[in-house]
């Protein structure tokens, strides 16, 4: 690679002839786009926008008489649908212990900590993988189908697992198999706001990671519901085990299959400009320069405490459902797979509205704020209706709980690519949920203690103080909006080139 030196720095030119320039003041960029705009094709708004941000112009990326324009596929529902579907089922199998954890505590004979285990070991997983698995996605071409391929294989490989431990004797291979699709979560759990800027427009985007989280809270809605009644207490349990499991392993066998034959990593087009703009700049940053951007900008930071904090009170209270429920009524292992699937059903409803509200408001900010405290409101309804000894009450107020609650994780994800643009989704996603993971941990073990010493009331107040602390930072976390920013900046009209050529000789003169 020959250097040409400047005044105002290098220019580099690669063996195809494209230039490159590292600390070129803005007029200079403007000039030499403008004499060399017929051969490069570089929309200048673009490459000086990014030349500020990252300190080096990218090569060409479109013709000055045909510039790029933002574009979104029919495709893009498809390649949601495909995510949606793959977290679904690992989500499902997420839960599907702990919610009968009665039954799967007599049927292997072991104690409630082993069977809590069986749904922390998802949280243990995610917090040391997470990083290489964002490193992957960031940095590896073709990031987003490699990612799609390793989750649903490693969901797939669990499930099979999982159906040969279903015997009483085979409680290590259970375990196994919970472990392996807690490996699978780490390439799926982050991705909802991935997908959606990957493939969607700017009016469709906050929409789309909505819908992507709902494939996760629908698997967590089914792994509440249906193993209390596939698998009641009853004497056939063990065959009923056998069928519940081979039937999931046979669903994540053909979601493999799809995603090897039909998953895209990504449209030819970009589908907005803040995603073609960050796709300019993430080319000139490694994946440690992201991950030291994100831990110095203050107003993420304090939103993946705060995340962490609420949803990893949602891993813990459902985690612990069959114990909080059976603890205060008795014999109704159903009724609290129904109250789980109330909880994530009215939370679907939450993450639609709120993706919708976001979409036409942009208020990020004031909507967390306000999500949060009914979060907390809702919260507080539940630890005191719990001994009421009305299970009607319970599943009203779990209602309310889960419309604010678990409508609030796509709103995270949501705030946090605003906050953090230009960064990859993936790794803020990835932080977030890396948060979330480490209080679902410490959270379900204090709760679960609590519980066990002091009963439902106790263990529930500790995780309203938490919320109290949660709500408090949020309030502190500022509305920089940085991805709506870079939408009204980046403009892909090409500046006109026919420019004299001396006068093109004379601004050369002045700045070589």
């Amino acid at each position: 690679m020959a250097h040409v030196g400047s005044a105002n720095g290098d220019v580099a030119e690669d063996g195809e002839g494209t230039k490159m320039f590292k600390d070129v003041p803005e007029d200079d960029m403007r000039h030499e786009h403008a004499i060399n705009g017929k051969e490069k094709g570089i929309p200048p708004n673009i490459e000086l926008q990014h030349a500020r941000l990252s300190g080096v112009a990218r090569p060409p990326i479109t013709s000055p008489m045909s510039p790029i324009e933002p574009r979104v596929y029919k495709r893009r529902w498809f390649m949601l649908a495909v995510f949606c579907l793959v977290s679904m089922t690992n989500a499902a199998q997420w839960i599907q212990y702990s919610i009968i954890g009665n039954v799967i505590r007599d049927f292997y004979s072991v104690g409630y900590l082993a069977v809590d285990w069986l749904s922390m070991i998802y949280m243990l997983a995610y917090i040391p993988l997470i990083w290489p698995a964002t490193w992957l996605l960031e940095q590896h071409e073709g990031g987003l189908k490699v990612i799609g391929v390793l989750g649903a294989s490693l969901n797939c490989a669990g499930a099979w697992l999982r159906y040969a431990g279903a015997t009483p004797d085979t409680f290590f291979l259970a375990f196994l198999g919970q472990a392996v699709c807690s490996v699978a979560q780490v390439f799926i759990l982050g991705m909802p706001a991935h997908v959606a800027a990957t493939w969607f427009g700017a009016k469709e985007v906050s929409t789309a990671c909505a819908l992507g989280v709902f494939g996760n809270q629908v698997g967590v809605a089914l792994g509440f519901v249906l193993p209390p009644i596939l698998v009641p207490n009853d004497d056939n349990k063990s065959q009923n085990m056998l069928n519940m499991f081979l039937g999931m392993a046979c669903i994540t066998t053909v979601l493999l299959v799809l995603i090897f034959a039909v998953y895209q990593d990504k449209p030819p087009v970009p589908p907005s400009r803040a995603k073609l703009g960050a796709q300019i700049s993430r080319t000139q940053r490694s994946y440690t320069d992201s991950i030291k951007s994100l831990c110095r900008n203050t107003g993420f930071m304090l939103l993946v405490v705060t995340y962490g904090i609420n949803v990893g009170s949602f891993y813990a209270i459902s985690t612990l459902l069959n114990q909080l429920i059976l603890t205060e009524f008795a014999d109704k292992e159903v009724m609290a797979g129904v109250i789980g699937l109330t909880i994530v059903l009215t939370g679907l409803v939450g993450s639609a509205v709120t993706g919708v509200w976001l979409d036409k408001t942009r208020t990020y900010r004031g909507t967390t704020v306000v999500v949060y405290i009914l979060s907390l409101l809702g919260l507080i309804g539940f630890t005191f209706t719990l001994k009421l000894g009305n299970i009607w009450i319970v599943f009203a107020i779990s209602a309310f709980l889960g419309f604010f609650m678990t409508g609030y994780l796509p709103l995270g994800f949501e705030f946090a690519a605003e906050l953090t643009h230009p960064e990859p989704e993936g790794t803020s996603s990835g932080m977030l949920n890396a948060s979330a993971q480490t209080f679902g941990i410490v959270f379900t073990l204090s709760m679960g203690k609590i519980v066990t010493d002091f009963g439902t009331y106790g263990g529930n107040l500790f995780l309203c103080a938490a919320m109290v602390i949660g709500c408090i930072l949020t309030m502190f976390i500022k509305s920089n909006l940085r991805r709506q920013e870079a939408e009204r900046m980046h403009d892909f009209q090409a500046i006109p080139t026919e420019i004299d050529e001396k006068q093109k000789e004379a601004e050369l003169s002045t700045h070589v």
